[in-house]
């Protein structure tokens, strides 16, 4: 993984010391809190409903142990004991005191890690698949290109306040596991004919109260044009996106606006003039970046076979955990691991400072000290020997982290909601809550087979709920809290929109809502094999209307 080099230390401890300053002043009066506010949200610090949160970045979900370690003794030392990780591959702390968080950011800074823009109209933490430089299916580790841009957007002085905040993230493999089509810029790694790398660059995606799928617009970008075409795209926003409604202000309403044809004309007549200049990226700096994130020398390890079938035999939880929450890795004695942040009945995304140090230790030991922070809100290791899941598993198990739920249905993505959020019109926690419980038996689980639910409690969609197979958005009506449902969303290569599937349900029904939307899946899909996704797809929402609203459906 990438290192600070003497820049990076020198301009983090300066951000840190010159925020020190800046509370101070506002903790003495001199500062007042609306000048306070853009200061502080430069350094990821936040005034939610009942404190204040400090967001602090994971680029592209990539940390080591020592890190973790941080991350845990800040959450003990600074805040209630937990952390909770974010679909931008962040983590946030809900309680730290204003008067700690200099001394928090200092802390980050020695291990490598700072909260610069985690907010602000600026080009947000880049994302990256959470298997990246593992997975079977890659094409290429897409973190290299993600540390690229990370280095060019920091603090870029043209592009540090835009009409509105911007997200980028990049796959390299067929299978998008970074959900690049509902971002402002998405980029898929590929090869040519030629077997030279490129991208194929969407823009214009994202979720809130305009939910939109990215266009592509390139279908093959050379790596060396990463830069310049990016400043291309930055530019032609920047100069028209709208800056008199925050509303309407993200880039997918520039495109819808524009036309997508119309704005590719103008990206490529920015990028005429930028192509050859200083920021095409010569092979050189390429190969020093990607050596950063040169994968662990993998030995062979064949006796992992015959281990893994005598575990797996013997203990039936294991074998469903295997099952569930390891994925093929490309050497094929190894696996990645998901460390579920889901257990039955718990809040999705939380971890408390002994289950961080816990997953610290395993990687040390067992995961070459690499962990990735996946959008879905859970903890991965990428690399793990099949020799070495039965202890790993045991350990996970201690701390209560071993949940075999990867994909199914109480793997759930939910905001922190009306508990924490000052913008929230509902409660998002205790509603992932109860349905985690309804369903959690393992046999149901897997009769059901894969089913993603989201749930977001405004319009702004931090839960993604808009790319939920079942997407719950808690809305306020008359001073009451409702959920309206949302069917067919995903965040894959085959992104969709849901759609909205009729009148909202109080929060003491939501629970029995979806059970009949399960229900009714099983009931029509053709076989144990076909996914929710793809019976909806087949069936179109009228089945599941019908079910819902059975009334409406008789009047009919």
């Amino acid at each position: 993984m990438y290192r600070y080099d003497e820049f990076d230390h020198a301009f983090v401890k300066g951000r840190v010391e010159q925020f020190r300053d800046q509370v101070e002043r506002r903790l003495s009066g001199e500062l007042a809190e609306d000048a306070f506010k853009p200061l502080r949200l430069m350094n990821g610090v936040y005034l939610q409903l009942h404190a204040y949160m400090l967001r602090v970045a994971i680029p592209y979900g990539t940390l080591n142990s020592k890190q973790m370690r941080m991350l845990a003794h800040i959450a003990r030392k600074y805040d209630r004991g937990y952390g909770h990780f974010t679909t931008r591959q962040n983590i946030q702390y809900n309680w730290p005191r204003l008067a700690d968080t200099p001394a928090i950011l200092d802390e980050l800074a020695s291990v490598e890690m700072h909260a610069l823009q985690t907010s602000g109209n600026c080009i947000r933490n880049v994302t990256a698949d959470h298997f990246a430089g593992a997975a079977a299916d890659e094409v290429a580790d897409p973190r290299p290109y993600a540390e690229i841009l990370r280095q060019w957007s920091s603090v870029h002085p043209e592009f540090s306040f835009l009409p509105r905040k911007f997200k980028i993230a990049v796959t390299g493999a067929e299978r998008d596991r970074a959900a690049i089509q509902v971002h402002d810029i998405g980029l898929h790694l590929k090869k040519n004919d030629k077997g030279e790398i490129g991208f194929a660059v969407y823009v214009g995606g994202g979720q809130g109260r305009t939910p939109m799928i990215a266009k592509k617009i390139r279908d093959f970008l050379p790596e060396e044009d990463l830069l310049s075409y990016t400043t291309a795209i930055m530019r032609v926003y920047n100069l028209h996106g709208r800056r008199d409604n925050k509303y309407k202000a993200r880039i997918k309403i520039l495109v819808h606006e524009t036309g997508a044809e119309e704005l590719a004309r103008q990206v490529e007549a920015e990028f005429v003039h930028l192509k050859n200049g200083e920021l095409k990226l010569p092979d050189g700096d390429i190969a020093a970046i990607t050596t950063y994130f040169a994968p662990p020398q993998l030995r062979d390890r064949p006796e992992s076979w015959e281990s893994l079938a005598r575990w797996k035999k013997t203990d039936a939880d294991f074998a469903r955990w295997v099952d569930q929450n390891v994925q093929p890795h490309k050497h094929p004695d190894y696996g990645m691991v998901t460390v579920s942040l889901k257990p039955i009945g718990g809040i999705p995304g939380d971890a408390s400072d002994e289950q961080m140090d816990v997953v610290a230790d395993i990687a040390a030991e067992y995961a070459f000290d690499e962990i990735r922070i996946s959008h879905e809100q859970n903890i991965i290791l990428p690399h793990v020997a099949l020799a070495d899941l039965e202890p790993v598993y045991r350990a996970l198990q201690g701390a209560g982290l071993a949940t075999a739920n990867a994909g199914l249905i109480t793997d759930i993505i939910a905001c922190p909601g009306l508990d924490y959020c000052a913008l929230a019109n509902a409660r998002s926690i205790p509603v992932s809550q109860e349905i985690s419980r309804r369903f959690g038996a393992a046999e149901r689980q897997a009769e059901i087979g894969e089913l993603k639910i989201k749930i977001s409690g405004c319009i702004n969609a931090c839960g993604h709920h808009h790319v939920g197979h079942i997407g719950l958005l808690g809305v306020e009506k008359k001073g009451a809290e409702l959920y309206q449902i949302t069917l067919g969303g995903s965040g894959d290569e085959n992104s969709s929109i849901g759609e909205i599937i009729g009148r909202g349900f109080e929060p003491e029904k939501v629970t029995d809502a979806v059970e009949t939307i399960v229900d009714t899946y099983l009931g029509l899909r053709l076989s144990k094999e076909e996914t929710f996704l793809e019976a909806y797809r087949r069936v179109g929402p009228q089945p599941f209307k019908d079910a819902l609203y059975p009334a409406t459906a008789e009047a009919a």
